[in-house]
């Protein structure tokens, strides 16, 4: 679907970190993008909510879902299950009522992009919540192609990557953080949101690409 000056994109996210970046780099391209997400008002849990939100912008031609990247982590033994909760309320059922709700407007040819994590495929302990939230995610998402074609649906799961979500951090523990990691990846490097955000673009461009899952992780899968 070439790009106009009636194309549509909703970027759920949109306004700090990966999703900003998707947004970014498609508001280079002709078209509307907008920037939802809990800072500026749409609260993705609240699957009223998100039906009221797509229902007022009317048609859309893609929608990508970055919101909900924060989970508790530690052994199952000691998890906190409400914080759990929340988490896959917000990711998980959130994605799923942006699908729910997104479908009824998204014109033919369009597409719906979640976001997962390399966790999803990579055994790590003390990393249960997020494994299952983005498993979840990357299994749901190939259901999701089938029975929304021809709405393409796709996923992007991206590795280390540096983010706002690392803003709390020191600034020099954080580059020691992020260069350590980097030197244990075969890539050599950490993503930035840019290198992520291509693979949406990717994703959208591509017509013959739907239940497919995007690994940007410099490696950690084969590692």
């Amino acid at each position: 679907m070439a790009f106009t000056q009636e194309t549509r994109t909703v970027v759920i996210g949109g306004t700090s970190g990966i999703g900003s970046a998707v947004a970014d780099a498609l508001a280079r391209r002709p078209g509307e993008v907008l920037r939802a997400g809990r800072s500026n008002g749409l609260d993705v849990e609240d699957p009223k909510e998100v039906a009221v939100y797509f229902a007022a912008i009317g048609p859309v031609d893609h929608v990508v879902f970055t919101a909900g990247s924060q989970a508790p982590g530690g052994p199952v033994s000691g998890l906190d299950l409400e914080a759990a909760k929340t988490a896959f309320d917000t990711k998980y059922w959130g994605a799923v009522a942006v699908a729910q709700a997104a479908a009824k407007h998204v014109r033919p040819g369009g597409t719906l992009t979640f976001t997962s994590g390399f966790l999803a495929r990579r055994t790590v302990p003390g990393t249960f919540v997020k494994t299952a939230m983005n498993a979840a995610l990357e299994a749901g998402a190939k259901v999701l192609a089938k029975e929304l074609a021809p709405v393409r649906v796709n996923v992007v799961s991206p590795g280390l990557t540096d983010t706002s979500a690392y803003a709390a951090m020191d600034p020099a523990a954080r580059t020691a953080m992020l260069n350590k990691a980097a030197e244990a990846l075969p890539a050599g490097r950490f993503a930035k949101p840019a290198d992520v955000a291509a693979a949406y673009v990717l994703l959208i461009d591509n017509p013959s690409m739907t239940g497919a899952v995007i690994d940007v992780d410099g490696g950690a899968l084969i590692n």
